[in-house]
């Protein structure tokens, strides 16, 4: 006689397994100060808001705080209402999408663009869209690629291969091992978010033009945050127009929600008309798009923002640097942290909140790989120098109480 399933077993199991491992993940209860970032009101663990510092948030440029931004969207609010009324292709396709895509695409220098309802979904249903229309395909990808980019890829059900982290020689042995005339793609991100370091764009796009490979960069964390105009990495090195399909977010340095594609029209036409995770998903509410939009269009003429970014994520690297804290080596905004356990790493967030009101969230398995747990900084351009020194300082006292070791001065 078969045993009867017990689901909440294993439901518990699963969780306990979490919690075994120290990377039960924690959901902090914060609301940011409108105008005051980086400042918010926290309610997790005590009654009532207590005031904290945030250091973590992807809002880059507080963007989401601009009072562009906000007004574009009081203003859509009282215009159109509040949703969009359904998928684009129904009802949901309003001429703020229309116009939002209009800018990605010049931001680009691309034919096309096209919105998704968030940078997952754009990658997923781009990626695996794309398989799909190209028989026998074979994906090229980093190792160290969004779980985005690899699920799309997963369920192109095409061939994947996946190349050492920026290793130009691995790809190019895994090219040359392919049918010339098979169809390719390379699928790689400009800014690693974990680690702060960039692709190699130019040589990628020489590797993919001798194997006649299609080029696919995920920009997420460098749109708005680099290049003139803010079309990231791939306008600050001039490789833009080398690349057949740039992905990028609304939710990050843009302030607000989504995702897009910039491409030619033949390919944007395609996975407008062939992907699922576009065609059946009800469309972004213009609330949010017109935000964006006057958020895209702030961006491409004003580099206050991403000046003052840059130069604040250096003096915090720089403070870390001179105290002996763990800071890993970036090239890029991202100021990585380096524990290297999961429990460790939960347990200086707890008590940088609890006693000092600094918030920013452990990085664990699988976003990194065991081992190499870490706290990530993000400071953006409204973060003070009084705001990182007490950070700092908060941080070495921690390391003495848990008798971690600090790095000598050089």
């Amino acid at each position: 006689m078969s045993k009867h399933v017990n689901y909440g077993n294993v439901f518990d199991k699963a969780i306990d397994r979490l919690h075994e491992e120290g990377r039960y993940r924690v959901f902090i209860d914060i609301m940011r100060n409108k105008g005051a970032y980086p400042n918010a009101r926290c309610f997790h663990g005590h009654n009532g808001p207590k005031p904290i510092t945030v250091w973590c948030s992807n809002d880059y440029l507080a963007m989401g705080q601009h009072e562009k931004v906000i007004t574009a969207m009081e203003d859509a609010l009282h215009d159109v209402g509040a949703g969009s009324g359904g998928t684009r292709n129904i009802g949901g396709n309003t001429h703020f999408h229309v116009e939002l895509e209009h800018e990605l695409a010049d931001l680009h220098g691309k034919e096309g663009a096209l919105t998704f309802t968030s940078g997952y979904v754009s990658n997923d249903a781009t990626l695996s869209t794309l398989g799909k229309l190209l028989p026998g395909c074979v994906i090229f990808s980093d190792a160290l690629n969004h779980a985005s980019m690899i699920a799309g890829i997963r369920n192109s059900g095409c061939e994947k291969r996946v190349f050492k982290h920026n290793d130009m020689a691995h790809l190019e042995e895994m090219l040359a091992a392919e049918d010339h005339d098979a169809p390719k793609v390379i699928a790689f991100e400009s800014v690693y978010s974990m680690d702060g370091d960039v692709a190699p764009i130019h040589e990628i796009c020489d590797l993919a033009e001798k194997y006649n490979a299609l080029t696919y960069i995920d920009e997420v964390h460098a749109v708005g945050m680099y290049g003139q105009r803010g079309g990231g990495i791939s306008e600050r090195d001039e490789a833009a127009d080398r690349i057949d399909i740039i992905e990028g977010t609304l939710g990050k340095a843009f302030g607000v929600m989504g995702g897009y594609i910039a491409a030619d029209t033949r390919i944007i036409d395609c996975i407008r008309s062939y992907a699922p995770g576009f065609i059946f998903t009800t469309s972004l509410s213009p609330v949010l798009v017109a935000g964006v939009l006057a958020s895209v269009k702030h961006l491409k003429s004003s580099s206050e923002e991403r000046d003052a970014q840059q130069a604040n994520a250096e003096a915090l690297k720089t403070k870390m640097r001179d105290a002996g804290l763990p800071v890993m080596d970036s090239v890029t905004h991202i100021v990585p942290l380096m524990v290297g356990d999961p429990v460790r790493a939960k347990k200086i967030s707890d008590i940088l909140l609890a006693e000092y009101g600094c918030y920013v969230q452990p990085i664990n398995y699988p976003t990194v790989p065991r081992g190499t747990e870490r706290l990530r900084f993000t400071p953006g351009p409204m973060h003070t120098a009084a705001m990182m020194d007490q950070l700092v300082g908060a941080l070495v006292e921690i390391w003495d109480r848990m008798e971690l070791e600090l790095r000598q001065a050089a």
